[in-house]
Parts: C-alpha cells; structure tokens; sequence
C-alpha cells in the first residue's frame, strides 16, 4: 500500500497515466507481408469452424498500412500512452534465428511515431501469437518454447530498448495455456489439460527467462512487467464447498501464474487439485527460482468476477467462463466446480456481468499480497453493438457508464491505499475479437470492416476530457 498526491474529488493525481491498449493479431493485418510467417492465429482463424463467421486477421483493420492516421487519432485523444504488442512471427517468421529487419523497422517506425506525438510506447512481447513453426515443435507445452521466448525478447529489446521504457513480457497466460490448449476455443485449439498444465508452465518458466534476458539487454531504469487477469471468484453460498470450490478456483486462475511469478512456488491446493491429471514432474529444479524474478510493474486485466459453487450434479453447472457445460473446459480438474451467471447485473454484448466492485477488490488483494509492486489496469472495457447514426457519428452511452463506474472502482482503491499508477482501456479500434471475428466491438473508434474509416465514438470523446483532467466527467 502507498500514499498518492492529494487529487481532487472524483480525480486521479498528476502522473497517473491514461492510454489505450491493442494487440498485433488483433489490428495489424499484413498477415503475409514483408516476411511475417503464420502464427497459431493465422491457422487457427483459417481452419473452418473455429472462428465466427470464418473471419480472420489477414487484413484485422490494416494498422500495418495505416499506422500513422491511428497515430494522429491516439495524439487527438490526448492519450498518455499507448500499449501494442509485437507479432513474433513478424520479427522473428521461424521464432528462432536472425531477427527480419522488415519486421523490426516496423516498430521502430510506430515507437518513433509515438515519441514525435507526445505519447509513451508500452511494448508487450507476447499476446497470443506463437510463431506456427514453434507449436509444430509442441508449442508452450514443450520447455524448448521458453527458451525461444527469451530469444526472442532479447532481440526485440536490442531493436527497441533505446527508445521504450515499459515492457511487458506475457499478455494473460492463463488465456493462452487453458483456452489455447485445455478448452481449445482459442489457437492453437487444443483440448488437452494436461499440456495445458505443461503451457502454464513453460510460460512461467518464459516469462523469468525473457526478464533476464531484457535486464541484460535493457538501459538500467527500463521498467518491466507482465500483464495478468487474475479472477475474481466468488462464493455461490457461505456454505465450506461453495468456499472450497471458489478456493480452488483462485488456484486455478490466479495461483498457477501469481505463485510461480510473485511468491517464487505453485499454491498447494493447484497441486492437489490437478493431481489427478499430472505429477507436475515437468518442473525442474530451479525454474521457480527463474520465474520469481524480481519486477518492476503487474499488469492487470479485468471485465467481470466470477460466481462459483460445488456442483451437485452436471445440471448445475450453467457456465465455464462462457462455455457451455458440454464443451471442454479450460479448468482442469475442477469438473466439480459450477460457474453461475449473478442475478440482476447488466451484461456487456459478450454476456459478462457488469460489476465494477470486482476491480476494487482486484487491486486491493493485490496490494496486500505483493506490496510495493505498481499496479496498472492494462486492459478493462466492454463490448457494445454500436452502430453509426444517420449523420455518421457513433454514439455509446454503455461504454462510458461502463468507464465511469470501473474508473470509480479504481479511486476507491487507490483511496483505500492501492499502487495504482495507470489505466489502459480496452481498446482503442474496433477489431479482430478472436473466436467472434468481427462481431464484437470493444473500441472507443468505430471501425466500418468494409472501408476501414475509422470514427471515434462519444466514449473517445468522453475517454479523452479523462485525460486531460485526470477527473471523472460525469457519466451519461
């Protein structure tokens, strides 16, 4: 916990950053251009059936060609700063080797053009994108994945490192290890909880490699950090099972990453309950030593809590963070957990709760339980159905009620004595959404699929008074 400078009611102190994030698959396009390879997305948004609508990210909302316009857009927003992720297969098509110059002098070009406008690059090395190449060889499952992250990361740092000052290694792990490779809705569309295990991991293992690597590689003073989205789990009922099943929920999503990273060693009850699908036998002497390096931010990711109980039967379980109780589950070993929808929450397009009160709670147990550690909400934000009005503008009301209340969320925290030094929204475009393609609209800027015009809607207006005050303007 830590004091803040004084700030006005309804204010957020000077220095506190306000930005907007994004991730390469999601907006470059190019998918082919200037030497990028496939990665895991690529395949997997081109094999039939796994995307809506066969929608991919061959041309996402081409920021590859149109940097500079999405540049001068995040400059008239008066953003503090702007978080991106580099495309592995983009600098590095083979994930091992020489780096691709082409794809380097792509993000020299971006961060020059956001230093020239004020705005402070935010580098995440990792969202998702593992070269195709590297899951022909067995992927985050396989030691060997790490070892290249590193690699990898080195590279980047030694292109970049003269000109960024935040880095991010992994962009939610728990999303890449259990929806990539235990429930398969996500690439590389695996269903097998064990190699999930296995990816958890190795990205563990990645991410404590890829720091030692940016420290040797980095100036001294150059932050970093990984970003999470740690659950926030609650108790269906007061009743010991309810209580153990949110428990053993915690482990599953928070402890498998915050233990090895933060405290230096998986949580018990991990290990108890995934005994039955793996020894943890993978896990050699000295890699949580690896893992627990020291940092100098935690990102954090939040959109909804979760409602959680024992199951008393299949019929019970109504929901596995949005998937069906017939589907597979990215929790292994917790096929006696239910995951419940709360009652009387509105609901955002993608049918998660609302409910800001879960990130106040977020930030504070973080707070306690890594003190001294900076905190930033590095994605939060929602899906709406936007759509344009007669005379072209956007307007989206849900989105800035949405903001305002999570924003309010996060002072309450920092009142109560948070580390809280920034606020990413989620996201800056419109954009390729993963599995739903392009049926779900995240952005504060409306983008038209067909023409690519992009047209910032009445949250950017809303998001950019933010950022100029460091005050709440009021919500609509």
């Amino acid at each position: 916990m830590t004091s803040h400078p004084a700030a006005a009611p309804g204010g957020f102190p000077g220095g506190f950053l306000f930005g907007s994030a994004t991730s390469a698959y999601q907006i470059e396009g190019a998918a082919a251009t200037d030497g990028r390879t496939p990665s895991i997305w690529d395949t997997f948004a081109h094999t039939p059936g796994r995307v809506l609508g066969g929608d991919t990210g061959d041309v996402a909302v081409d920021h590859y060609h149109r940097w500079r316009d999405d540049l001068d857009l995040m400059a008239g927003l008066g953003l503090h700063t702007y978080r991106f992720s580099v495309s592995w297969s983009r600098v590095q098509p083979h994930g091992t080797g020489p780096a691709d110059q082409r794809g380097l002098d792509f993000y020299r070009a971006l961060v020059d053009g956001l230093l020239e406008r004020g705005i402070t690059p935010w580098i995440t090395l990792y969202h998702w994108d593992l070269p195709q190449e590297l899951e022909d060889a067995g992927g985050w499952p396989e030691r060997d994945t790490a070892e290249r992250f590193a690699a990898y990361a080195e590279l980047v740092a030694d292109a970049l490192g003269d000109r960024v000052e935040h880095w991010t290694t992994l962009n939610e792990p728990w999303c890449s290890a259990f929806l990539g490779y235990a429930s398969g809705v996500h690439a590389p569309g695996r269903t097998d909880p064990a190699a999930a295990l296995r990816a958890a991991h190795h990205l563990n293992l990645g991410h404590g490699l890829a720091v030692q690597a940016l420290r040797r590689a980095l100036p001294e003073g150059t932050k970093v950090g990984v970003s999470l989205n740690p659950a926030v789990p609650r108790a269906r009922t007061d009743r010991e099972a309810d209580r153990a099943a949110r428990d053993r929920v915690m482990a599953l999503a928070n402890g498998v990453f915050e233990g090895p990273m933060l405290h230096g060693a998986y949580p018990q009850v991990l290990l108890d309950t995934t005994a039955g699908i793996t020894d943890w036998s993978f896990v050699r002497d000295g890699d949580l030593d690896t893992a627990h390096r020291p940092l100098d931010a935690l990102g954090v990711n939040y959109y909804s809590p979760l409602l959680v109980s024992a199951a008393d039967g299949p019929g019970d379980v109504e929901r596995r963070d949005g998937h069906g109780a017939g589907a597979h589950t990215p929790w292994p070993g917790a096929d006696d957990i239910a995951f419940h929808r709360p009652e009387g929450l509105p609901l955002t397009q993608m049918g998660w709760p609302v409910d800001p009160s879960g990130l106040s709670d977020l930030l504070l147990r973080l707070s306690r339980e890594a003190p001294g550690l900076p905190l930033y909400i590095t994605e939060n934000g929602m899906a709406a159905d936007d759509k344009p009005a007669d005379d072209g503008t956007v307007d989206d009301p849900e989105r800035v009620a949405y903001l305002h209340g999570h924003l309010s969320a996060v002072l309450r925290a920092m009142e109560r004595g948070a580390d809280v030094r920034g606020y990413f929204l989620w996201s800056l475009l419109d954009n390729f959404e993963w599995a739903y393609g392009y049926s779900k609209r995240f952005g504060a800027v409306y983008v038209d699929f067909d023409t690519l015009r992009r047209t910032p809607k009445s949250s950017a207006a809303w998001y950019a008074e933010l950022a100029r005050t460091r005050t709440l303007p009021p919500a609509p």
